[in-house]
Protein backbone atom coordinates (compact mmCIF):
# COMPACT_ATOMS: atom_id res chain seq x y z
CA UNK A 1 0.00 0.00 0.00
CA UNK A 2 1.60 3.45 -0.95
CA UNK A 3 0.64 6.88 -2.45
CA UNK A 4 0.21 5.17 -6.06
CA UNK A 5 -2.79 3.47 -4.91
CA UNK A 6 -3.85 6.33 -3.30
CA UNK A 7 -4.20 8.13 -6.99
CA UNK A 8 -5.23 4.97 -8.50
CA UNK A 9 -8.73 4.91 -6.08
CA UNK A 10 -9.10 8.92 -6.60
CA UNK A 11 -9.00 8.26 -10.21
CA UNK A 12 -11.47 5.11 -9.60
CA UNK A 13 -14.02 7.19 -7.51
CA UNK A 14 -13.87 10.78 -10.18
CA UNK A 15 -15.15 8.03 -12.57
CA UNK A 16 -18.03 6.46 -9.82
CA UNK A 17 -18.43 9.70 -7.57
CA UNK A 18 -21.49 7.66 -6.24
CA UNK A 19 -21.90 5.65 -2.88
CA UNK A 20 -23.21 3.15 -4.41
CA UNK A 21 -19.69 2.41 -5.64
CA UNK A 22 -18.17 3.79 -2.66
CA UNK A 23 -20.08 0.76 -1.13
CA UNK A 24 -18.84 -1.23 -3.11
CA UNK A 25 -15.33 -0.62 -2.87
CA UNK A 26 -15.30 0.49 1.30
CA UNK A 27 -12.72 -1.70 2.01
CA UNK A 28 -10.59 -0.46 -0.51
CA UNK A 29 -10.87 3.74 0.27
CA UNK A 30 -10.05 2.56 4.03
CA UNK A 31 -6.96 0.66 2.85
CA UNK A 32 -5.62 4.00 1.42
CA UNK A 33 -6.89 6.48 4.10
CA UNK A 34 -5.18 4.01 6.87
CA UNK A 35 -2.07 4.32 4.85
CA UNK A 36 -2.38 7.92 4.79
CA UNK A 37 -3.18 8.10 8.34
CA UNK A 38 -0.22 5.91 9.32
CA UNK A 39 2.40 8.63 7.11
CA UNK A 40 0.33 11.46 8.45
CA UNK A 41 1.26 9.72 11.91
CA UNK A 42 4.99 9.75 10.89
CA UNK A 43 4.97 13.05 9.63
CA UNK A 44 3.48 14.36 13.26
CA UNK A 45 6.47 12.97 15.13
CA UNK A 46 9.13 13.93 12.62
CA UNK A 47 7.96 17.72 12.09
CA UNK A 48 7.55 17.78 15.77
CA UNK A 49 11.25 16.78 16.32
CA UNK A 50 12.42 20.15 14.62
CA UNK A 51 9.82 22.35 16.01
CA UNK A 52 9.70 22.68 19.85
CA UNK A 53 6.56 24.92 19.84
CA UNK A 54 4.75 22.39 17.40
CA UNK A 55 1.21 21.00 17.93
CA UNK A 56 0.63 17.12 18.43
CA UNK A 57 -1.77 16.22 15.73
CA UNK A 58 -2.58 12.39 15.47
CA UNK A 59 -3.00 11.50 11.67
CA UNK A 60 -6.80 10.77 12.77
CA UNK A 61 -7.13 14.30 13.77
CA UNK A 62 -5.09 15.64 10.72
CA UNK A 63 -7.16 14.35 8.07
CA UNK A 64 -10.15 15.81 6.36
CA UNK A 65 -13.57 13.92 5.77
CA UNK A 66 -13.62 13.04 2.07
CA UNK A 67 -17.22 13.92 1.70
CA UNK A 68 -17.89 17.21 0.59
CA UNK A 69 -20.55 19.48 2.39
CA UNK A 70 -23.56 19.10 0.15
CA UNK A 71 -25.12 21.73 2.55
CA UNK A 72 -23.59 24.20 1.52
CA UNK A 73 -22.16 23.22 -2.13
CA UNK A 74 -24.86 20.95 -3.21
CA UNK A 75 -23.91 20.73 -7.26
CA UNK A 76 -20.55 19.60 -5.59
CA UNK A 77 -20.25 15.66 -5.92
CA UNK A 78 -20.60 13.36 -3.23
CA UNK A 79 -16.89 13.05 -2.54
CA UNK A 80 -13.87 14.82 -2.98
CA UNK A 81 -11.22 14.49 -5.55
CA UNK A 82 -8.25 14.37 -2.92
CA UNK A 83 -7.36 13.40 0.33
CA UNK A 84 -6.39 16.42 2.44
CA UNK A 85 -5.04 16.60 5.62
CA UNK A 86 -3.92 19.51 8.06
CA UNK A 87 -0.22 19.18 10.39
CA UNK A 88 0.36 21.55 13.21
CA UNK A 89 -3.30 21.72 13.65
CA UNK A 90 -4.16 24.08 16.97
CA UNK A 91 -6.99 25.15 14.96
CA UNK A 92 -8.48 24.18 11.03
CA UNK A 93 -6.88 27.68 10.04
CA UNK A 94 -3.42 28.18 9.86
CA UNK A 95 -2.22 24.48 9.51
CA UNK A 96 0.25 22.89 7.47
CA UNK A 97 -2.02 21.71 4.83
CA UNK A 98 -0.77 18.51 2.43
CA UNK A 99 -3.54 18.24 -0.44
CA UNK A 100 -3.05 14.82 -2.25
CA UNK A 101 -4.84 14.06 -5.78
CA UNK A 102 -4.22 12.08 -9.00
CA UNK A 103 -4.75 15.60 -10.47
CA UNK A 104 -3.05 17.91 -8.35
CA UNK A 105 -1.47 17.83 -5.29
CA UNK A 106 0.49 20.93 -3.09
CA UNK A 107 1.18 21.93 0.61
CA UNK A 108 -0.19 24.72 2.00
CA UNK A 109 -0.28 26.92 4.64
CA UNK A 110 -1.51 30.45 6.61
CA UNK A 111 -4.91 31.65 5.96
CA UNK A 112 -6.89 31.89 3.02
CA UNK A 113 -10.20 33.99 3.15
CA UNK A 114 -10.19 33.68 6.55
CA UNK A 115 -13.19 35.39 8.85
CA UNK A 116 -13.45 39.38 9.18
CA UNK A 117 -12.12 38.68 13.02
CA UNK A 118 -9.20 37.02 12.12
CA UNK A 119 -8.22 39.16 9.49
CA UNK A 120 -8.23 41.91 11.53
CA UNK A 121 -6.01 40.57 13.82
CA UNK A 122 -3.88 39.75 11.02
CA UNK A 123 -3.72 43.28 9.81
CA UNK A 124 -3.19 44.45 13.08
CA UNK A 125 -0.44 42.83 13.11
CA UNK A 126 1.24 44.06 9.90
CA UNK A 127 0.50 47.22 10.91
CA UNK A 128 2.44 47.21 14.16
CA UNK A 129 5.07 45.17 12.22
CA UNK A 130 4.65 44.36 8.80
CA UNK A 131 8.62 44.66 7.96
CA UNK A 132 9.23 41.31 9.64
CA UNK A 133 6.56 39.79 7.47
CA UNK A 134 8.25 41.13 4.26
CA UNK A 135 11.47 40.00 5.34
CA UNK A 136 10.27 36.53 5.99
CA UNK A 137 8.69 36.56 2.25
CA UNK A 138 11.53 38.52 0.89
CA UNK A 139 14.25 35.50 1.78
CA UNK A 140 15.35 34.00 -1.23
CA UNK A 141 14.54 30.45 -0.30
CA UNK A 142 11.16 31.86 0.95
CA UNK A 143 10.89 32.85 -3.12
CA UNK A 144 12.04 29.82 -4.53
CA UNK A 145 9.89 27.43 -2.71
CA UNK A 146 6.91 29.40 -2.87
CA UNK A 147 7.20 32.15 -5.45
CA UNK A 148 4.77 34.68 -2.99
CA UNK A 149 1.42 34.35 -1.15
CA UNK A 150 -1.14 33.33 -3.31
CA UNK A 151 -3.21 35.43 -5.44
CA UNK A 152 -6.47 36.69 -3.92
CA UNK A 153 -8.77 39.97 -5.14
CA UNK A 154 -7.60 42.64 -2.54
CA UNK A 155 -9.41 45.66 -1.86
CA UNK A 156 -9.23 48.60 -4.14
CA UNK A 157 -9.02 50.93 -0.80
CA UNK A 158 -7.12 51.20 2.36
CA UNK A 159 -9.08 48.57 4.60
CA UNK A 160 -11.48 50.40 7.62
CA UNK A 161 -8.85 52.06 10.03
CA UNK A 162 -5.82 52.29 7.76
CA UNK A 163 -4.15 55.09 5.87
CA UNK A 164 -3.86 54.77 1.83
CA UNK A 165 -0.26 56.11 2.70
CA UNK A 166 0.48 53.18 5.19
CA UNK A 167 3.80 51.49 4.42
CA UNK A 168 2.25 48.07 4.20
CA UNK A 169 -0.76 49.30 1.92
CA UNK A 170 -0.17 46.16 -0.13
CA UNK A 171 -0.20 43.62 2.72
CA UNK A 172 -3.25 45.23 4.55
CA UNK A 173 -5.19 45.36 1.12
CA UNK A 174 -5.21 41.75 1.11
CA UNK A 175 -8.14 39.11 2.08
CA UNK A 176 -6.07 36.32 2.34
CA UNK A 177 -2.50 35.22 3.73
CA UNK A 178 -1.35 31.69 2.41
CA UNK A 179 1.18 30.79 0.42
CA UNK A 180 1.55 26.48 -1.08
CA UNK A 181 3.96 24.74 -3.54
CA UNK A 182 3.38 22.02 -5.97
CA UNK A 183 3.63 18.78 -6.02
CA UNK A 184 4.58 16.56 -8.69
CA UNK A 185 3.71 12.56 -8.44
CA UNK A 186 7.15 11.57 -9.29
CA UNK A 187 7.77 13.54 -6.14
CA UNK A 188 5.49 12.25 -3.98
CA UNK A 189 6.20 8.68 -5.01
CA UNK A 190 10.03 8.95 -4.55
CA UNK A 191 12.30 7.86 -1.51
CA UNK A 192 13.10 11.57 -1.21
CA UNK A 193 9.40 12.59 -0.42
CA UNK A 194 9.52 12.79 3.31
CA UNK A 195 12.60 14.66 3.86
CA UNK A 196 11.13 16.77 0.92
CA UNK A 197 8.00 18.18 2.72
CA UNK A 198 9.96 18.79 6.20
CA UNK A 199 12.40 21.23 4.38
CA UNK A 200 8.94 22.91 2.80
CA UNK A 201 7.66 22.89 6.92
CA UNK A 202 10.74 24.37 7.70
CA UNK A 203 11.17 27.13 4.91
CA UNK A 204 6.91 27.66 6.05
CA UNK A 205 7.31 27.99 9.54
CA UNK A 206 8.13 31.75 10.59
CA UNK A 207 5.62 32.72 7.81
CA UNK A 208 3.32 30.28 9.58
CA UNK A 209 4.01 31.31 13.08
CA UNK A 210 4.15 35.31 12.56
CA UNK A 211 0.22 34.97 11.60
CA UNK A 212 -0.72 32.87 13.92
CA UNK A 213 0.90 35.14 16.77
CA UNK A 214 -0.73 38.13 15.25
CA UNK A 215 -4.26 35.91 15.12
CA UNK A 216 -3.77 34.53 18.85
CA UNK A 217 -2.71 38.12 20.44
Amino acid sequence: MGFSDMFSFLRKLEQNNTKEWMDANRKAYHQVRNYYISWLDKMNVKLAEIDPDYFDTPGKKAINRINNNLMFHPNKPIYKDHFGAGLDQLSKQGDFYIHLSHKESFIGGGYWHPSSKVLKSIRQGIDYNGEELKQIMAKKSFRKCFGGLVQDDPLKTAPKGFSQSHPHIDLLRRKSFAVTVSLTHKEILSTNFDAQVIEIYKEMLPFRRYLNQAVTV
